[in-house]
């Protein structure tokens, strides 16, 4: 028989604790009395206990169903560190050899295994399933189960499998564990696995030891370069959304003089766990992956974790930040945001089925809400996961310790609350934002809500205001999100007493990042730390030298260049070099006379440069730059260009001024002259040489009027830029 005396025994004899965590002792007693039980529990809150005592104390033996490969190792070798008995531990997996398969099921077969790890694909195996039919199995534990939902942010087919699965191999009790799901995806998971009668278990979702921050994406890597130096010594993790992103930044860092490691799963296996084994041992201080990296890692010490692009979703972003200071000490999180990064992270949805788009759009836009309110993090990410954070500051992120001020919203709030209550409760956040500021969109037009009385009553203010308002209104339970039902708005009882008895309601207005810039698509942005007067002298010169040259001035350097050079002060062609938009061509021809300026203006005002802020660049690996040099040499049309790299033409325009921008000149006349008229030519050009302030495309496109396209203006503006700046 079971006792609490047995189960403490068993704890200190095998995991060497004296104590449980949480509710992790009731977990484990429902387990061993066979009760289908789901788990839900933060990183780090100990959930693999959960399934490895009562493995270790049942007859028979576990199958442990988990995602990833190097997952299953380490927690192979943890248990078997714990036991005496290397066989009281196995994983079944592609990576075995025939020989170690044999040896992993004798081993079963004579039950010295307590528990068995085995991926969905495995466990799909006509041969496995055979064998384990013949198994004596304990229960099924189903790791990571957020895989089972499309809600959840690591949606994988294969775990809509299991349940079958289980019932061919023979019915035992199920553990389903995750570490984030949503109301939503926790629904998903039970029904999922038929095991929507299975005791609960919910641990608080908050991590009073972590710190999180939103900030504006601008100059990104050297505010990361910053942060890492003036945290020597500490480990942490740098997310990016795609490999070659994480390749660059891993490189830059190295250059720079930080111990940083990439990890993705385009590399070859032996090299991505040399990696993740050298973060582990320390000898490396940062890991800088896309969320291949980290599911199951448990690093203790991990003291950042920086998101360089936003998350797709809340659960991974949670799931990631999860990884920050596991045992108890510091913990910081910092996500970069631009509004660019969604509208990628869209166009990559794009081609995936309708309801998919769906669901990932409305993940997307609590992204969104998440990164631009500004009201407590904490609060929202509880919220999120259906918890209430009851404090109103919780002292421990960028929006409580700096907060916005607030005014009084009730009357906005019941304006939202009549409008949802007005459409019937049938249409979503963004809907219900466009009649309250009375914008006209073809739903609105089709449903005639701009006849509604409350069309336009908000109209003073703009939608982004009135999402705010909702998303608020959500949080104080005023409304709920009806997810199930592509996310449209409810009214709650609370809501309906505060249209009938309206109490005071302060609102704060969301971060504005309409004005960030993303450091792969324009220059450098301007920062407190620009040298106004400097800024001003250099200015003075670059007016000077463009009337000697009989240019426009930003044809020698662009505003955000001449910035960058107030904030880091070059001395050095080489410095220059890494100023935001200046390249070796631009450096050669015009930066003598800039740099002199500026070591004259340092020496006179004794300023100690910021050096720690002077990032080290690193050539361009990915050879796409010189392939398309080279092709415009040999006169490929664009489009060929394009094909041979799978780009769009418009990627390729990107790239072709990233390298006019940065000094190279381009002779493009031979592919201009075959799609652009003589006379279209010389009103754009005349435009750039006489008229344009700045080679802002947006001026230029109100300037010229719609009858031009907007690519014909990008190439005519390369073509000047090349003449007249390179």
């Amino acid at each position: 028989m079971v006792t609490d005396h047995t189960i403490h025994e068993y704890l200190k004899k095998y995991f060497g604790f004296d104590t449980f965590k949480g509710n992790q002792e009731q977990i484990i007693k429902n387990v061993l009395a066979g009760r289908d039980t789901f788990v839900l529990m933060p990183t780090g809150g100990g959930k693999s206990l959960c399934y490895q005592l009562p493995a270790v104390m049942g007859q028979g033996t576990a199958i442990v169903i988990s995602p990833l490969i190097a997952l299953m190792k380490n927690q192979v070798d943890a248990m078997r560190n714990f036991s005496t008995n290397d066989d009281v531990a196995h994983f079944l997996n592609s990576s075995l050899t025939k020989t170690e398969i044999a040896r992993v099921k004798n081993d079963v077969l004579t039950q010295d295994t307590k528990l068995l790890y085995v991926a969905p694909e495995s466990l799909t195996k006509e041969e496995n399933i055979e064998f384990l039919k013949n198994v004596k199995v304990s229960f099924y534990a189903v790791d990571e189960a957020h895989c089972i939902s499309e809600w959840g942010h690591d949606f994988r087919p294969e775990y809509r499998r299991i349940r079958p699965l289980i019932d061919t191999i023979g019915r035992s009790p199920i553990i389903a564990l995750t570490a984030t799901a949503t109301p939503k995806v926790q629904h998903d998971i039970q029904k999922n696995l038929g095991i929507l009668q299975a005791d609960v278990y919910k641990s608080s979702f908050n991590r009073p030891n972590l710190y999180y921050e939103v900030r504006s994406k601008q100059d990104v890597t050297k505010e990361i370069i910053k942060y890492i130096k003036n945290n020597p010594g500490k480990s942490g993790i740098i997310y990016c959304l795609s490999r070659k992103k994480v390749e660059e930044m891993a490189e830059v860092l190295k250059v720079n003089g930080i111990k940083a490691l990439p990890y993705h799963a385009g590399m070859d296996s032996a090299t991505r766990t040399q990696n993740q084994d050298k973060f582990l041992m320390e000898e490396a201080d940062v890991i800088v992956a896309t969320i291949a990296f980290g599911m199951g890692i448990d690093k203790p010490d991990v003291r950042f974790v920086i998101h360089y692009d936003i998350p797709k979703s809340l659960e991974g972003y949670y799931q990631e930040t999860g990884r920050a200071g596991r045992d108890g000490g510091e913990g910081n999180c910092i996500a970069y945001y631009s509004y660019n990064d969604i509208v990628k992270l869209e166009k990559f949805m794009q081609g995936k089925p309708i309801a998919e788009q769906e669901i990932g759009k409305q993940l997307l836009l609590e992204t969104v809400s998440y990164a631009e309110s500004s009201v407590c993090r904490r609060k929202l990410l509880l919220h999120y996961f259906g918890e209430e954070y009851p404090n109103d500051n919780c002292e421990a992120c960028d929006n409580c310790l700096h907060p916005k001020d607030q005014f009084e919203g009730s009357e906005a709030v019941v304006n939202v609350l009549e409008t949802v209550l007005a459409v019937k409760e049938k249409f979503k956040a963004d809907h219900i934002a466009h009649i309250l500021s009375g914008k006209v969109t073809s739903a609105v037009k089709s449903y005639k809500h701009n006849k509604l009385e409350y069309f336009g009553i908000g109209e003073d203010k703009d939608e982004k205001f009135w999402n705010m308002v909702i998303r608020q209104a959500l949080i104080a339970k005023f409304l709920t999100k009806d997810i199930e039902n592509y996310g449209l708005l409810k009214i709650t009882d609370k809501g309906m007493k505060f249209i009938e008895n309206p109490s005071s309601f302060m609102l704060a207005e969301d971060h504005d990042y309409a004005d960030t810039t993303d450091e792969e698509n324009a220059f450098g942005a301007k920062t407190a730390a620009v040298d106004e007067e400097l800024f001003s002298i250099l200015k003075d010169l670059r007016k000077k030298i463009s009337k000697l040259k009989d240019v426009p001035p930003f044809v020698i350097f662009q505003d955000p260049s001449l910035e960058d050079m107030a904030i880091q002060y070059p001395v050095t062609l080489d410095e220059l070099q890494n100023i935001s938009g200046v390249g070796a061509g631009k450096a050669q021809r015009y930066g003598k006379e800039f740099i002199e300026i500026i070591k004259k203006y340092v020496e006179e005002k004794e300023i100690i440069r910021p050096l720690d802020m002077v990032v080290k660049s690193v050539v361009n690996k990915s050879g796409i730059k010189v392939y398309i040099i080279q092709s415009i040499d040999m006169k490929r049309p664009l489009e060929d260009i394009a094909e041979a790299k799978g780009l769009e033409i418009a990627e390729v325009i990107s790239e072709i001024e990233a390298i006019v921008n940065s000094g190279t000149r381009l002779n493009l006349d031979y592919y201009i002259n075959t799609v652009i008229d003589e006379d279209r030519q010389h009103d754009i050009y005349s435009y750039f040489r006489e008229e344009a302030e700045s080679d802002s495309l947006e001026a230029a496109i109100k300037e010229l009027g719609n009858e031009f396209e907007e690519e014909e203006i990008r190439l005519m503006r390369i073509k000047f830029l090349s003449e007249m700046g390179n």
